[in-house]
Order: C-alpha cells, then sequence, then structure tokens
C-alpha cells in the first residue's frame, strides 16, 4: 500500500492546523521506505506520533519520550508488484557454413611459335615442331660407306706404258662430301623438320587479332562450305584472345 493509502486510513479530524501536518506524514512514508528494520513479517510498520507540551509533533518508529502524548498506528508496508514476465527468447539465427574456398587454376597463355622454311619463308604454328621434309642423305654430306683395309697401293699402266696412276687405300681417307649418287643410294634419307621459335605473347595476340578481322571481311564473300570453317577459325580465336589477351 502506498503512503497516499496510510494518509487515507489515518484520521485527523482530533488534531488542529491539519495543514501543518500533511509534511510529517509525507516525512513517515519516507522514514518506512528508508529504513528496512521496520520491515515486520506480517507487513505492517508501526509508527509513533508524539505531541510535546509546545503542541509539536513528530513522526518516528520508536516509542514517544516521557511527557509527550504518544499515538501508535499501524501501516501497510508497502509491497512490489509482481516482476513481468521474461521475454520469450527470439529465434536463432541459423548456423551458416562458411562457404567453401574457391580454387582458382590459372592457365598459362597457349603458345605460338614462328617456323623458317630452307627457302628462307617463315610461317606460324601452335606446336614447336616444324613441318616435317625428306631429306636424302647425300645432301647432308652422306656417301656411300667406305670400307677400309690394309694399307695398299694400286698402280695402273695408262696409255703406252709410260705413265701409271696408282691409289693409295690408307685406313682413314675418305674424300669430301660425294656429288649426287646413281642407283639405289640416292633413295636412303631422313626426316627433318623446320626450325621454330616462340613468339612474344604481345606479338602473338596483335597476330590474333589481325587474323580475325581477315576472317571477317572473307566471310561475306565465301561459300557456305567456307563460312561453317571460317565460323569455327573466329570461335576459336575469340577464345584465345579472351583468356590469352583479355580482348
Amino acid at each position: 500500500m502506498s503512503c497516499g493509502t496510510c494518509a487515507g486510513r489515518w484520521s485527523l479530524h482530533d488534531v488542529p492546523m491539519r495543514q501543518s501536518l500533511r509534511p510529517l506524514i509525507a516525512s513517515a512514508c519516507l522514514l518506512l521506505s528508508a529504513v528496512p528494520a521496520m520491515a515486520q513479517s506480517t507487513g505492517q510498520v508501526t509508527v509513533y506520533r508524539c505531541t510535546d507540551a509546545g503542541g509539536n509533533v513528530t513522526i518516528g518508529d520508536s516509542p514517544c519520550a516521557r511527557g509527550q502524548t504518544q499515538e501508535i498506528r499501524n501501516m501497510l508496508r508497502p509491497v512490489d508488484g509482481a516482476p513481468p514476465p521474461a521475454r520469450p527468447a527470439g529465434p536463432t539465427a541459423p548456423v551458416v557454413d562458411a562457404p567453401a574456398p574457391q580454387v582458382i587454376v590459372m592457365r598459362p597463355p597457349q603458345p605460338m611459335y614462328r617456323c623458317v622454311r630452307p627457302d628462307g619463308s617463315r610461317y606460324t604454328s601452335d606446336s614447336s615442331e616444324g613441318n616435317p621434309r625428306w631429306v636424302p642423305l647425300w645432301t647432308m654430306g652422306y656417301g656411300p660407306p667406305v670400307r677400309h683395309g690394309p694399307s695398299t697401293r694400286v698402280g695402273v699402266e695408262v696409255g703406252d706404258g709410260k705413265g701409271r696412276l696408282e691409289i693409295d687405300s690408307r685406313p682413314g681417307h675418305r674424300p669430301g662430301p660425294p656429288p649426287m649418287p646413281r642407283g639405289g643410294y640416292y633413295g636412303a634419307g631422313t626426316w627433318i623438320r623446320d626450325d621454330c621459335r616462340p613468339m612474344p605473347q604481345g606479338e602473338i595476340c596483335g597476330l590474333l587479332s589481325d587474323r580475325r578481322e581477315e576472317i571477317r571481311r572473307r566471310f561475306f564473300n565465301a561459300q557456305p562450305t567456307e563460312r561453317a570453317e571460317l565460323t569455327r577459325e573466329e570461335r576459336t580465336i575469340n577464345a584465345r584472345l579472351a583468356q590469352d589477351c583479355d580482348r
């Protein structure tokens, strides 16, 4: 119960100067709320109203002094209201797994090679192995097999017998590159490839761009069969330009 309730229960008809007692009642209420020792197990608080010979009134929690008029009032101790109910816990946020790390594999640019033919002409290739060609062995300085044996000198009489031709067959002696042979030895040979060197990446990108423009110019005058081939080649070039040249 509040202090206002206490004041309503306390009849003051027998006390003169009613207005002067209102501050005293308010002080009593404050005293009740400030002193925990006043709390009783029954929830009531005893207040002593003391009036001395001069008419001065005091209110306290202890009996009045001798010679004072004492009035006892039992007042209900204020009771705190019930605490508000606990707020229900909000929905918990779902646990989201961290995204898996992305693995990016960087592919090196596709190389291109510039190759040189025996006649000095040049061409480009996606392979480091140049075009193969069949070359006879005699063009590379390989003649017929030379048989080595013991050193002998062979003499042949020429003319009227006054001249003589001698041939020395010493081991290790071999003539220079033979002339173009005749007969079966002409078919012996080997495959060799043109020399190819890698091109700088900037030059490759420029060459691909030029080739794409050339394909687009030829496309309008090309036959349907050639157009299909040009379309496939342009798609391949576009993919290389996008991945290797950012174009």
